[in-house]
């Protein structure tokens, strides 16, 4: 039995919003995603407060996520919706 589909597994990365790291604690992934940082999530972003005349800038946390995903592929030498090309 020759294989004839081999998937690809892709991981998928985002982060979340960056907002003050006291609100941060019960920011979720977008749904299939899943959370790889705890607690607060990781201090390295700036969230931006606009006043009238002016922006304030502050140091902010976010939360970084991962999705796999698998990605259908044939298997060398096979092409074709249903990879049977030879």
């Amino acid at each position: 039995q020759v294989k004839k589909q081999c998937d690809q597994k892709l991981l998928i990365r985002m982060k979340t919003k960056c907002v003050p790291c006291s609100l941060n604690l019960d920011t979720q992934c977008p749904a299939g995603y899943t959370k790889i940082t705890n607690g607060t999530g990781t201090p390295d972003c700036r969230y931006y407060l606009e006043m009238k005349t002016f922006t304030l800038s502050f140091p902010g946390c976010r939360h970084r996520c991962v999705k796999e995903f698998e990605q259908p592929e044939c298997c060398q030498g096979h092409w074709g919706p249903d990879c049977m090309g030879k």
